[in-house]
């Protein structure tokens, strides 16, 4: 499963926190647990834009409801750091896809949980609303990031990336939808994205795609 990017425009400087996921079932190394665990080292070697700074990297449960406490004191920091006078802020959320074979931007989550195992704390809902008074699990969040634009530019560095409609019924959409709807609530911006496991694209491969996306990020504000 990936994590997702909250990203706010307005003032010239914006911070991107950034979150990833645990091991779960059949997945005993989560490649996102290793790209949040590194990024802010390795783009203090890299270098980032003059107005992007990371903020916060966090590794979440790959639980639906286990990963909500952690989700939300991350996303109410950010709007905190925000109304006290710094920078704008945003959200990343990465997960791992581990049959894909490229990298996918999510333009939404469903409002639904029907997950095909249990997730890591033994909770296996089955066609359930993950936010009930949102009403039937057919409802759908989008981001408000132009994800094809992201794509194209990604694509122009040299990544294999795309845009993709269906983030899953698992924890991955769980989490993201969550994030979309504090997004909206907040006048913030919400990004999910999969990534393929290590053997599929090698970690610095990986890495390097993450910082490329944080610069495709800046461009925007």
């Amino acid at each position: 499963m990936v994590g997702v990017v909250v990203f706010t425009q307005g003032p010239s400087v914006v911070t991107v926190h950034v979150t990833g996921f645990k091991k779960f079932h059949g997945v005993a190394e989560n490649p996102t647990e290793k790209i949040v665990g590194n990024l802010k080292s390795f783009v203090e070697k890299k270098g980032l834009p003059k107005n992007l700074v990371l903020g916060s990297c966090t590794v979440l449960e790959t639980a639906g409801q286990g990963a909500l406490g952690t989700l939300y004191k991350v996303l109410e920091s950010a709007i905190a750091e925000r109304e006290n006078g710094s920078s704008a802020q945003g959200q990343i959320h990465f997960g791992v896809n581990s049959g894909a074979t490229r990298f996918a931007l999510e333009n939404q989550a469903v409002n639904e949980a029907t997950f095909r195992c249990p997730d890591e704390l033994g909770w296996k809902p089955q066609r359930v609303p993950i936010v009930p008074s949102d009403g039937a699990i057919s409802r759908t969040r989008e981001t408000t990031l132009p994800v094809n634009e992201l794509t194209k530019s990604l694509r122009k560095t040299g990544y294999d990336v795309m845009p993709s409609d269906d983030a899953g019924r698992f924890v991955c959409n769980y989490v993201y939808y969550h994030s979309l709807r504090f997004a909206e609530q907040h006048g913030i911006k919400s990004l999910f994205v999969h990534v393929p496991l290590f053997l599929t694209i090698d970690e610095e491969v990986q890495m390097h795609f993450v910082a490329s996306l944080l610069e495709a990020l800046a461009v925007l504000n």
